[in-house]
């Protein structure tokens, strides 16, 4: 399988440069091998710079020092409000409907492939460049997006939305690296954020506890927590956005009369009634799936898959492969049969579809089917 890899050809690549070191590594690979490279910096939110939680400015510091060390032109731009407009008011859309979106995905096709993209062009660059564990090839005429060679830190699933003329238009080179060595190339390459943490959670959020953030836009409404199946009370919630299917933090339910000292799981959400329903144990049968319905597709080659061949689909990031088959597909929504249950599918989550370590793309999970259905 031959991965595109840039060769030495001079041309002009703008990198997104975000101040981590998978970023830099991708620059100074790019300038190494003779191109031209500008690094850019995006700010994509405003409005708590100063805030405690966020790393805005010390990233620009971070990113501004890496390209001074590599020797590249670098350049600082704010899409935020773009982000705003295209993201952000996207996630609060989908969590006042009672659905955990993925910013990330839509930051992805929106911002750093468009709006980011849009830019490095006008800039003259022949492509962009970014840090994410992922890869891309021409392959009988259309652009492919891989699999990272690290399966630890594969990004994919957070690109399953490109089409051909951003992959056309992209380049991931440390998408064949495994994080270590992207690490001791920034060690030996004397790039000042060579040990920098990586960074965890949703971009505009950062560290911060993620209720405290969302009450700033989307008001509380509390309402009770019931048994799933039953109508007995056990506790009170602060509002049903605030939860995700599965998510066992946060309840503060317990000691329940003749209930077992067992950990408390979200089971489902009732909107119009503002009842939040748990149930027991973490392999509980009402917490898994079979199959489910999919919506707002985005397939990578513009052609949908087969249905019934056998592939495989990831539900939510860091989730192993798991054996599926696409039924029932048309443009608008398709259903992804399992071979076996998987636990707490989320609606608002994308499902990316695989076929070996080639991601076709996927779609947005509108409803799960479960088990007890």
């Amino acid at each position: 399988m031959e991965v595109l890899v840039p060769k030495s050809n001079k041309g002009k690549i703008v990198v997104g440069l975000s101040g981590g070191v998978d970023s830099a590594v991708a620059a100074l690979l790019l300038k190494q091998q003779g191109y031209e490279v500008i690094g850019l910096f995006m700010k994509n939110w405003e409005g708590d710079d100063t805030d405690e939680y966020c790393s805005s400015r010390q990233d620009l510091v971070d990113a501004a020092a890496v390209a001074d060390v590599i020797g590249i032109e670098f350049e600082a731009v704010n899409f935020s409000a773009e982000y705003r407009e295209r993201v952000f008011a996207e996630f609060l859309r989908e969590y006042q409907a009672g659905r955990t979106p993925n910013p990330d995905v839509l930051c992805n096709s929106e911002i750093k492939f468009k709006a980011f993209l849009d830019h490095a062009l006008a800039l003259g660059a022949e492509k962009i460049a970014t840090g994410h564990y992922a890869q891309v090839r021409q392959f009988l005429g259309e652009w492919q997006l891989l699999k990272a060679e690290d399966g630890t830190k594969d990004q994919s699933y957070f690109l399953h939305r490109l089409n051909q003329a951003q992959l056309a238009k992209s380049l991931f080179p440390i998408g064949h690296l495994y994080k270590r060595d992207v690490r001791k190339i920034a060690a030996e390459a004397g790039l000042p954020n060579h040990a920098r943490k990586d960074s965890t959670g949703i971009c505009f959020i950062g560290e911060r506890p993620f209720r405290e953030f969302l009450a700033r836009y989307i008001p509380k409404q509390p309402g009770e927590i019931r048994i799933f199946g039953t109508d007995q009370v056990i506790g009170s919630h602060e509002g049903l956005t605030y939860y995700t299917l599965g998510q066992r933090e946060g309840l503060r339910v317990g000691g329940v009369k003749n209930a077992p000292e067992a950990p408390w799981f979200v089971a489902s959400k009732d909107m119009s009634h503002n009842i939040l329903y748990v149930v027991q144990g973490h392999d509980h049968p009402v917490l898994f799936s079979q199959s489910l319905v999919a919506t707002d597709l985005s397939w990578i080659s513009n052609r949908p898959p087969h249905t019934h061949w056998v592939y495989a689909a990831k539900t939510r990031y860091r989730q192993p492969d798991a054996a599926c088959q696409i039924e029932r597909l048309s443009n608008a929504e398709c259903e992804v049969v399992f071979a076996a249950p998987q636990w707490a599918v989320t609606p608002g989550q994308s499902v990316v579809v695989y076929e070996s370590c080639v991601c076709l793309g996927g779609g947005i999970i509108a409803k799960n089917l479960t088990l007890n259905a």
